[in-house]
């Protein structure tokens, strides 16, 4: 989708600073304007900790984060790198009465993580939610992965985990920051509408425990496969660290320790890849069974 151009970059960023009385509005223009140098300190973890804030950056996933009922503290966006989803995303939150604040197209080219930004920044205030939050239901299907290192696949974890319909996902010893923008955009978003507790390992292991939740840990050296498996009970994923694995205590408690065959070289997979597999597999035994086909 095309950016504004020409005239249409001054009226949509009139249009912009002139709905919503309430709003607080203002133009940065200088990289020294001190409001400027704190939203570029945001990208750096300690700082996000200690001031109780992170950045979402995207019309799409600060869309979700609002759905998801994230606080916002501001907003921050730069009319010539809008697109229509940022358009509209700004008229449906016209009205929020947290500051609005525009700025030029170089200054959000340097807060930014993307090499193609969309004109859409907000700043959130960090939030943690613990094991007791999470809704499980009836028959719960869960995914546990503990001190991942990659942002990405954490992100990529939370994605699938929000398309295979998983009642939550506890985030276990983490090494990674949970609002890393690599996180954020990987996940495209469901970080913020799934459940997602943070917790330790020793405290996981022992609440699934006390709610009956089957624990099925992978790893390339189990004698099982993962489709030997029955999910259709409540159940556990439970993935480790890409270069330690899991902790002995997952090994000792699991109530499954299964495997994905490898036929080639590389002995295992990808733990974002792991994930999806079994999840899948634990998905399409939960779902109504499909109707036979004739095989050739």
């Amino acid at each position: 989708m095309e950016p504004l151009f020409g005239p249409f970059r001054f009226l949509y960023s009139y249009f912009c600073f002139n709905i919503g009385r309430e709003k607080e509005k203002m133009l940065i223009t200088s990289h020294q304007n001190p409001r400027f140098k704190r939203l570029l300190a945001l990208r750096q973890r300690r700082k996000g900790e200690k001031e109780g804030l992170f950045l979402i950056e995207g019309a799409m996933e600060v869309a979700m984060a609002i759905k998801g009922g994230v606080e916002i503290a501001s907003f921050h966006f730069s009319p010539p790198l809008l697109r229509k989803d940022g358009e509209r995303l700004l008229q449906e939150v016209s009205q929020a009465k947290v500051p609005w604040v525009e700025l030029a197209p170089p200054l959000f080219q340097r807060v930014s993580y993307r090499d193609t930004p969309d004109g859409v920044l907000a700043v959130a205030r960090r939030y943690k939610k613990g094991l007791r939050e999470l809704s499980l239901g009836k028959n719960p299907l869960i995914v546990v992965v503990e001190a991942l290192e990659k942002p990405g696949n954490l992100g990529a974890i939370l994605r699938t985990g929000d398309a295979g319909g998983v009642n939550g996902v506890v985030v276990c010893d983490p090494v990674v920051d949970l609002f890393n923008p690599n996180v954020i955009r990987a996940s495209r978003g469901t970080l913020f509408t799934l459940q997602v507790a943070v917790t330790s390992s020793q405290d996981a292991l022992k609440w699934l425990k006390e709610q009956g939740i089957g624990i099925v840990v992978t790893t390339p050296h189990a004698s099982a496969e993962y489709t030997q498996v029955n999910y259709a009970n409540p159940k556990a994923i439970v993935a480790g660290s890409e270069h330690e694995g899991l902790k002995g205590i997952w090994m000792e408690a699991a109530d499954h320790v299964v495997r994905i065959p490898m036929l080639g070289k590389a002995d295992s997979l990808n733990v974002a890849t792991t994930v999806a597999v079994v999840l899948y597999e634990a998905l399409r035994q939960r779902r109504s069974p499909a109707p036979k086909t004739n095989r050739f």
